[in-house]
């Protein structure tokens, strides 16, 4: 019988065999000791039909608690609209690779080009890529990039106020490459410029990575940050929740030479953790040192608008240790997520998103404020997340919102715990209402 789907038919087998000069599977496997291999039966369920298959996974499926999502600390809730999966899920999207080959990709490659266009407008830089597998990988990428970028320099200082889970990410290849990373001090919850300035005086500085908002929800004012490092030859690197840019002062704006994060917060599904997608923008100086690829668009032979890779991955494998990173494949299908996002959203919609996000929090913020028993752990300006103290045991109030059916984080801040509210467009003023009586009872 032939088994289309199967990996190996019996001929294969035989015919294998006969290539490498064995009767059989046991005389292939014949110099491992008996005592070590394994005899019995695998613990497999028997085989099921497509109903009984379906029946298993919606039984698993319901054994699922779905909580009301009030957590942050860089994966927000936020709402996707129903056409885009429609969309996405189409074959010619879903099944589609990397195009290398533009004549017969010009779909593919037109959507990522659209990708750079509005990643390099809610940055405000001058290019972007597409794209990168996450916003902590994107900010490693980014600090490298500011590594081969200065040259000798291997130093690159990041802010004290960064999530600590791109910070484990970074120092992990941090510790690869033979990057010195060093994380600065916080002061009142944001990053103390006069230490930033103290440690670039110290040089062999490639970069210095800020993050807005912080982890602690705070937008921080970066003004001097970037002089400070362009007076001492260093690149200055932001990392952004992209939602927030759409009312947010750009990365641009401050004069940042390279703008990284996850794009996850522009309507992408929480999903379990993902797939996701970060992004990088950077200068044009530093298009060059830039991982993955670029679309750029021209025109052909008969004078149509035509789209190209301008900068690609491919000749990265004669370059080896000096290459940047190949990133492809599913990434892309994640770029025309955000591409459809946007599109569908427009920049009132992105800015309406963004602001309704703004005012829940420091409305749930207000409310709990009334009660007596939560303080803000920095006193600071915040976006649509914030950190707070809670006068009482925040571990039996935390499992108190867990019962309730919510989800919130809780956090180590000024050394004592804490916990951190995130609120979206999606969350609606009953559900902050009761989370605050859940929180006062």
């Amino acid at each position: 019988m032939n088994y289309k789907y199967f990996p190996h038919t019996e001929e294969d087998l035989k015919a294998m065999l006969e290539r490498v000069g064995v009767d059989s599977l046991d005389d292939l496997y014949a110099q491992i000791p008996e005592d070590i291999r394994f005899r019995g039966d695998y613990q497999l369920p028997s085989e099921m039909n497509e109903m009984e298959v379906r029946k298993v996974f919606e039984t698993l499926g319901a054994a699922n608690r779905q909580l009301t999502c009030f957590a942050g600390m860089g994966v927000y809730d936020h709402y996707t609209p129903s056409v885009i999966p429609s969309l996405l899920q189409r074959s010619e999207f879903l099944t589609s690779y990397t195009p290398y080959q533009a004549e017969i990709s010009q779909g593919t490659l037109h959507y990522i080009f659209e990708y750079q266009s509005m990643m390099a407008e809610l940055t405000g830089m001058d290019i972007s890529n597409a794209s990168m597998y996450d916003g902590s990988t994107a900010a490693a990428e980014a600090m490298m990039m500011a590594v081969a970028a200065g040259k000798k320099a291997r130093r690159v200082l990041i802010a004290g106020t960064m999530n600590p889970l791109t910070v484990k990410v970074m120092t992990r290849y941090a510790h690869h490459q033979g990057i010195d990373l060093f994380a600065l001090h916080i002061k009142d919850g944001v990053t103390d410029l006069e230490e930033l300035k103290a440690e670039l005086a110290k040089g062999d500085v490639a970069g210095v990575m800020v993050q807005q908002p912080n982890a602690f929800g705070i937008v921080e004012d970066y003004t001097g940050f970037a002089d400070a490092c362009h007076e001492q030859k260093a690149l200055f690197m932001m990392n952004c929740v992209a939602a927030d840019l759409a009312v947010l002062k750009t990365p641009g704006e401050w004069g940042a030479d390279i703008a990284v994060g996850d794009a996850q917060s522009l309507g992408i599904p929480m999903q379990f953790g993902g797939p996701y997608v970060g992004y990088m923008c950077c200068t044009e100086k530093l298009i060059r040192k830039m991982p993955g690829r670029i679309v750029g668009m021209t025109k052909d032979n008969r004078d149509q608008r035509a789209f190209v890779l301008t900068l690609q991955a491919r000749e990265q494998h004669i370059r080896r240790q000096k290459a940047t990173s190949n990133i492809c494949s599913n990434q892309s299908l994640m770029a025309l997520f955000v591409t459809i996002y946007c599109s569908l959203m427009g920049k009132q919609g992105l800015r309406e998103a963004a602001q309704l996000s703004y005012a829940g929090a420091h409305y749930l913020w207000d409310e709990l404020k009334k009660t007596g028993r939560f303080h803000l752990v920095f006193d600071q300006p915040f976006f649509n997340e914030f950190h707070v103290k809670y006068d009482g045991d925040v571990d039996a109030l935390y499992q108190r919102f867990i019962d309730a059916g919510f989800l919130v984080v809780k956090m180590e801040g000024n050394g004592e715990p804490g916990l951190v509210f995130a609120v979206t467009e999606k969350r609606t003023k009953e559900e902050i209402d009761q989370l605050v009586k859940i929180a006062a009872s």
